[in-house]
């Protein structure tokens, strides 16, 4: 068995307009971003990154902001909902931010014994705030009026929404390593590790459901982390001994990646934790200013001409906890 998969390292999503990317991830939500860079296959798109001051895996979530991209539609063979882990007593705080930035909400609610605010971004990517008792002890990056005592710490949960969901299972246990930990309703919920930040993944059986389109507002992948690249060469091997067709490994600079998409349709990347985004630039400066890869160096005129200007909501507010 290669080295446990101890969770998520990243979620990356779709996006419609990157200033409002930008505007509701460091803004409302006062999640820091991390890096600016490109979709490395599509060199005019951004690739923007947000996550806690250093970018610490289990706490990054990444868009590809295209501007003429239709918007999705939710439903089976997708990761629907991501879950962010919250102080369990900052739910007043989170209801009045949401309430006062527009953004609509569910009544608050529990899901395995946890209480929950499920709510949409501007693209209607789903997201939640779960209340987890001692988060209030993890570093937190304080940013845009949203302090340390309700900053957002690390992800909680990803949901998968699977018209059946015996094949997924089997992967997660049996090839990935993960626990069943419970089910309530049609969820079913699955932890790897030692169940710390990041390393839930529910599955949402609704076979009732029309299959799913990714696109604006959608999950496009969901990336597990392991510790290094020789872990990562171990479970690519191990994920094609599982019958499944898995990419060569990619180089994404600040980390180096693989692909493979799980039974019911969800793409899984399995994500190296080093190098990290301090790699080419500061830690106190990350985010700032666009970074390419040296093999796009050379057109950075070219690229910097054709993407959008963005404006953070407030670098000089920001600090880490």
């Amino acid at each position: 068995m290669p080295d446990p998969i101890p969770g998520i390292h990243h979620i990356t999503a779709i996006a419609t307009d990157a200033q409002q990317n930008v505007d509701f991830y460091a803004g409302v939500l006062g999640l820091r971003l991390v890096k600016q860079t490109v979709n490395f296959d599509d060199p005019g798109t951004y690739h923007l990154y947000f996550g806690d001051g250093k970018g610490n895996p289990g706490t990054i979530l990444t868009f590809f902001p295209w501007s003429h991209v239709q918007h999705g539609r939710r439903g089976t063979g997708q990761a629907t909902t991501i879950s962010f882990a919250v102080p369990a007593d900052s739910f007043g705080f989170w209801i009045e931010r949401l309430t006062r930035h527009s953004v609509e909400y569910d009544k608050p609610t529990r899901r395995f014994d946890e209480p929950v605010i499920t709510f949409h971004d501007w693209d209607g990517l789903g997201l939640e705030l779960v209340g987890v008792a001692g988060a209030e002890n993890k570093p937190a990056w304080e940013s845009n009026g949203v302090s340390g005592k309700e900053a957002i710490r690390a992800f909680h949960t990803v949901t998968l929404c699977e018209d059946g969901m015996e094949k997924t299972a089997s992967l997660l246990t049996d090839t990935m390593g993960a626990k069943k930990l419970k089910e309530e309703g049609s969820y079913f919920r699955y932890t790897f590790g030692e169940g710390d930040s990041a390393a839930n993944v529910d599955l949402h059986c609704t076979p009732e459901f029309m299959s799913g389109v990714v696109a604006g507002g959608s999950v496009h992948h969901v990336a597990w982390r392991v510790p290094n690249d020789t872990a990562q060469v171990e479970w690519q091997k191990r994920v094609r001994e599982a019958g499944l067709n898995v990419t060569p490994v990619l180089d994404r600079q600040y980390f180096k990646s693989i692909y493979f998409r799980e039974p019911g349709g969800v793409l899984f990347e399995i994500a190296t934790d080093p190098p990290g985004f301090a790699r080419d630039e500061p830690e106190d400066a990350l985010g700032q200013v666009l970074k390419l890869p040296p093999w796009l160096e050379k057109y950075r005129a070219e690229i910097e001409g054709d993407l959008p200007k963005l404006h953070h909501p407030n670098f000089a507010m920001e600090r880490q906890l």
